[in-house]
């Protein structure tokens, strides 16, 4: 009996071992799940390409026609790597928004986020006004920016006032889903028939106003991000043990959900201003992650991060694939198949609660 505890330990690192190899061996799945995603959604469009040729464009190869090489370079690119960029970014908001509130259904689309986002755009759209009026050439943008992040904000702030618990929290996001709604609502009703359509079409969420420029921005958003996540990656697991459980480790749980949340608004309000209102990849992906890999953040975030680029990279596939030449609006496709993951999501909670 002296021994067994020698004996027990060497198993347990080896039980250790085995489990991070298979969240490795996730991840490189997930990683080629999104690379041949994004070989499919290049290939897919009013002319289509095969697989062969969709490679020997990207690698410069003489074997593939000039124009091929340039409607994959400068038409198809900057939209397939938008997909996986902003996937990525909504699926990294939405699952740190889940840490730190300690809530599965805590979403940028869930919270108000998104809602507030698609006003602000609106009033650029219909009015012209401009939160920033020095910006004119990214009016609609910069407006959708701000009111993301002031509704982010306002959510933070409101979580930190006495006796304010996350069911409220999640209660104050949906009464702000709501009260945006309304006043989007109210925008479109005031629109002349020009701007209502242009309006609408924002906020069903599209993928083909993506450039270069703007992919360039989300980019960087999400590159400067990722890091600042990763390095409070144990404070943000313990995080997940409760307030009191994460102060006892030494953890300050103000300061990190504070700087977290400030992270969170930017990285879920850039995508949602440049593409329109794109729901549930937040809310998904972060949940795949998590039955995969778990709550430990040096697997959970980078698997969520692949998880949302793969998801809104394949439903880029599939909004080309419904019917050929017509590329439907990629918010309608993400509502599809977020709806009924949500009441899934909401029914087990329930079941696990009784």
């Amino acid at each position: 009996m002296a021994h067994s505890p020698a004996v027990a330990m060497p198993k347990g690192r080896g039980a250790y071992r085995v489990l991070v190899q298979r969240k490795k061996l996730v991840l490189l799945a997930l990683a080629f799940v999104l690379v041949l995603s994004v070989i499919a959604d290049l290939g897919l469009g009013p002319a289509r390409y095969s697989m062969h040729e969709v490679v020997q464009a990207l690698i410069g190869s003489a074997e593939v026609s000039e124009q091929i090489s340039v409607v994959i370079w400068d038409i198809r690119m900057p939209v397939a790597l938008m997909a996986v960029v902003v996937g990525a970014a909504l699926s990294a908001a939405g699952a740190q928004m889940q840490t730190i509130l300690n809530n599965p259904l805590a979403s940028p689309f869930t919270l108000g986020i998104s809602a507030a986002a698609s006003f602000g755009a609106s009033v650029a759209l219909v009015f012209g006004v401009g939160f920033l009026p020095w910006a004119i050439d990214y009016i609609v943008s910069i407006n959708a920016l701000i009111m993301a992040m002031f509704a982010a904000l306002f959510i933070h702030f409101m979580s930190q006032r006495r006796g304010v618990t996350v069911e409220t929290i999640v209660l104050l996001g949906i009464t702000l889903v709501f009260t945006f709604n309304a006043l989007l609502a109210l925008v479109q009703y005031l629109a002349s028939e020009q701007a209502l359509s242009a309006v609408v079409f924002w906020t069903m969420g599209s993928l083909t106003r993506a450039t270069w420029p703007k992919l360039a921005i989300t980019t960087a958003v999400v590159a400067v991000s990722l890091p600042l996540f990763m390095r409070r990656a144990w404070a943000l697991t313990a995080l997940r043990l409760g307030d009191d459980k994460a102060a006892s480790f030494g953890v300050n749980v103000r300061w990190v959900r504070l700087e977290t949340m400030m992270v969170i608004s930017l990285l879920a309000a850039v995508p949602v201003a440049f593409v329109g209102t794109i729901g549930f990849i937040g809310l998904v992906g972060p949940h795949i992650a998590r039955m995969l890999v778990g709550e430990d953040q040096r697997y959970f975030l980078p698997a969520s991060v692949l998880s949302g680029a793969a998801i809104l990279s394949l439903t880029s596939v599939i909004s080309k694939s419904i019917v050929p030449g017509t590329i439907f609006p990629i918010g309608i496709i993400t509502a599809l198949v977020g709806v009924p993951f949500l009441f899934s999501l909401i029914m087990s909670t329930r079941r696990r609660a009784w």
